[in-house]
């Protein structure tokens, strides 16, 4: 649709893809690949092409609405090799991974992120308990997932919630094909602050990776830039604490939750 509409707008005005490029200082090729499809281009291009052809906010908000339908079908795309993975490794930054989440500590994150009804509320979490199937099915991925200390600090106001998490991430640690280790905040700053990042190994030899940063994520199938984001996962595995430790890490976490300061 977006595409669709650049090229129209632009052969109605008369213009030629060097005379936009002279008027709006992109590049020609990337103006054609964006006329293309082959490129989505970001909210500033299009500001700068809504105020060329004197559009208000059209395309902007055309480029909203492919934007989202990307990021529908790279999340549907992700979901698919999820299941057929046969190796996972996984950061994620500001909450405990959707795999090792409790069914109230989902329901307490999902209604934070976002007011909705009970019936909306209740999909998405047993989504999202579906999912964690993968773990202990009878050819189970090896998992290997890094917890950012900053994540198991920020807990549920209900302490019986966060209890009930500490205790579920320890008995996911003791599965044979799962590995827990903490990012601890004496770690410092970090090649993935801010983002989330999981890394698939499919039964071909094959890898993607898939990172979240803020609403919105992308998924990566190019070699090159796979192994990119692996060189920092395998980066950011070295400053975490070993498994051992980082199970001990947790117990203490979790004796500080049920036996709470009194003051």
């Amino acid at each position: 649709m977006l595409a669709g509409e650049l090229a129209r707008l632009r052969e109605e005005s008369g213009r030629s893809l060097a005379e936009l490029a002279s008027l709006t200082t992109f590049d020609r090729s990337y103006l054609h690949k964006l006329e293309r499809g082959e490129k989505l281009g970001s909210a500033q291009v299009m500001a700068a092409l809504d105020a060329v052809y004197e559009t208000g906010r059209h395309l902007q908000l055309l480029w909203q609405l492919g934007k989202e339908d990307a990021f529908r079908d790279k999340y549907r795309r992700f979901m698919e090799l999820e299941q057929e993975a046969t190796v996972r490794y996984e950061y994620v930054s500001n909450t405990v991974p959707g795999l090792l989440q409790t069914r109230a500590y989902a329901e307490d994150l999902l209604r934070a992120a976002r007011p909705k009804d009970e019936h909306e509320l209740e999909e998405q979490v047993a989504a999202r308990l579906g999912r964690q199937e993968i773990l202990t099915r009878e050819d189970p991925p090896h998992y290997r997932a890094l917890l950012d200390e900053a994540a198991l600090r920020r807990t549920p106001v209900d302490s019986k919630i966060w209890q009930e998490q500490l205790e579920h991430l320890l008995e996911v640690a003791d599965l044979p094909n799962v590995m827990l280790q903490i990012v601890p905040l004496s770690a410092g700053l970090h090649g993935l602050v801010g983002t989330s990042l999981t890394i698939l190994w499919l039964a071909d030899g094959s890898a993607v990776a898939y990172t979240e940063s803020g609403y919105s994520g992308d998924l990566t199938e190019e070699p090159g830039e796979v192994e990119r984001l692996k060189l920092s996962y395998d980066l950011l595995r070295d400053l975490a604490l070993p498994p051992n430790a980082s199970a001990q890490f947790i117990r203490t976490l979790l004796e500080e939750t049920s036996c709470p300061d009194p003051s």
